[in-house]
């Protein structure tokens, strides 16, 4: 349940006008959900940001996918989706570009420590940058399927450090989702870039949704701020600049962030609601549980 609306200026924008892309309608709708597991994956807040929504706009722009979990809930006739991590484009393109071949590489891969980190491994090795588009998809489906928690993480060289996840029968390819996620990234442009690429092509009336690296609650805050290398203050203020920018040009905006001092004193001018979310992909089991965190618009729906 989330709590009123805190922070509401008269400085913030409201834009009301319906636009001429509705969402896909019920009817329309293919039943899939995130092919991977992500680390502040929104897949448990859908019903809290999908209500926050327009009900109408021209274009969807997502540029921290991600795990993608509100774009293929709202499966929005034209999206334009991003992310800076290499691996997680690659995927999304290699889903709605060769889906074909990626399940049957998929199911190539077998089910053992020995050979998880034989995988895992192969992005220490020179002829890793040789691999085919669809085979180094296809090693981070089955990474992020038999990995511990599901998480990913990386170490100072990029290179993938987490543990086998020691799971007794992992399904590693659930082909009815595979299908319906490549079905719906039919409708979306994906790119390897900065969030602020976007200023380039957004317009009036297009809608972005926001979900960067959480700013940590404190300074002991490692997967509880969701916070990923390079992604500091300084990264925050120009993310909360760019939507100034974007509310001055009459585009709408959600984001979501944590509920840290220094985020709600950025978006002071703006909508801000606090929701409470569930983690459970923290390493330790005893910080696992409700955190609060906030909803940030320049609109009122």
């Amino acid at each position: 349940m989330a709590d009123k609306t805190v922070i509401t200026q008269e400085t913030v924008k409201v834009f009301d006008k319906d636009t001429e892309q509705p969402l896909a309608h019920k009817s329309d709708k293919i039943n899939c959900r995130p092919f991977v597991k992500w680390a502040g994956g929104k897949s448990q807040l859908l019903d809290e940001l999908s209500k926050r929504v327009p009900a109408k706009f021209s274009r969807y722009f997502e540029p921290f996918v991600g795990g993608g979990a509100l774009f293929f809930h709202l499966q929005p006739k034209e999206a334009y989706l991003s992310d800076l991590n290499p691996e997680v484009v690659n995927t999304y393109q290699t889903i709605r570009n060769k889906i074909d071949e990626l399940i049957a590489d998929l199911k190539s891969h077998i089910h053992s420590s020995e050979y998880f980190y034989e995988i895992r491994n192969a992005d220490r090795t020179k002829d890793y940058q040789k691999w085919k588009d669809v085979k180094k998809a296809s090693r981070f489906i089955y990474l992020n399927k038999t990995c511990y928690n599901g998480l990913y993480r990386v170490n100072t060289k990029g290179q993938f450090n987490v543990p086998f996840g020691k799971y007794v029968n992992p399904k590693i390819v659930d082909e009815d989702n595979f299908y319906a996620c490549h079905k719906v990234l039919q409708s979306a442009h994906i790119n390897l870039g900065s969030f602020l690429h976007i200023e380039e092509i957004v317009e009036k009336d297009d809608f972005v949704y926001f979900d960067p690296p959480y700013a940590p609650l404190n300074q002991t805050s490692n997967f509880t701020g969701y916070s990923r290398d390079g992604f500091d203050r300084s990264m925050q203020k120009e993310l909360k600049n760019l939507c100034d920018r974007l509310t001055e040009a009459g585009v709408r905006f959600m984001l979501s962030n944590s509920s840290a001092p220094t985020i709600l004193e950025l978006y002071k001018n703006y909508n801000i609601e606090f929701i409470y979310a569930a983690r459970a992909i923290n390493s330790n089991a005893k910080k696992r549980g409700k955190i609060a965190e906030v909803i940030v618009t320049n609109f009122i729906n």
